[in-house]
């Protein structure tokens, strides 16, 4: 997706089960960023480096009935949300590659490095995965180890465990 650099964009801080979420879209309401309020300063960082020069605002945005929506149980209603994520064509077809993952399922590094044709760049796959800017819209949470454990996540193990909870997917909790 390449859309044009957005003249504003509006911050819209919303409560969740599991923190505050911080959702960035343009006026077009297209979701430019998502992140949790503790990694906000991460997250502002990244905007102020990739959206030079653009107004951020705080207001409530387009998107709060859709994510309402995703966090009360419908685990598809993010699926339409329109999104732009600023990164390399690899990291894009990674991202593009994410949003097959049907709620509910899992795929390891190595599926979706398969799946998008690459299968030796399972690392390459695990780093893109983690640029993903519009976290849970792109459901880079949806990834797990080859041997079904948990792995990382931006927005922390607990979150990742509660999201695939909500969604049903299956994994395994791993002793460390």
């Amino acid at each position: 997706m390449t859309a044009e650099p957005p003249e504003t964009l509006t911050l819209d801080r919303m409560e969740t089960p599991i923190g505050t979420a911080l959702v960035v879209t343009d006026q077009g309401g297209v979701l430019r960023a998502f992140n949790w309020s503790d990694y906000e300063p991460d997250m502002q960082g990244w905007i102020a480096r990739r959206y030079v020069g653009v107004a951020l605002t705080e207001g409530r945005g387009p998107l709060r009935p859709a994510f309402a929506a995703y966090f009360a149980g419908d685990r598809n209603a993010l699926a339409s949300v329109a999104w732009e994520g600023a990164g390399t064509a690899f990291q894009r077809q990674v991202w593009a590659a994410l949003c097959l993952i049907p709620a509910g399922e899992t795929w390891s590094y190595a599926r979706l490095a398969a799946h998008i044709g690459r299968p030796t760049a399972v690392r390459a796959v695990g780093l893109a995965n983690g640029s993903n800017p519009v976290a849970l819209v792109v459901p880079c949470h949806r990834v797990i180890g080859s041997n079904g454990s948990l792995t990382g996540y931006g927005g922390g193990l607990n979150r990742k465990r509660w999201l695939l909870q909500h969604e049903g997917a299956p994994f395994r909790e791993v002793a460390a």
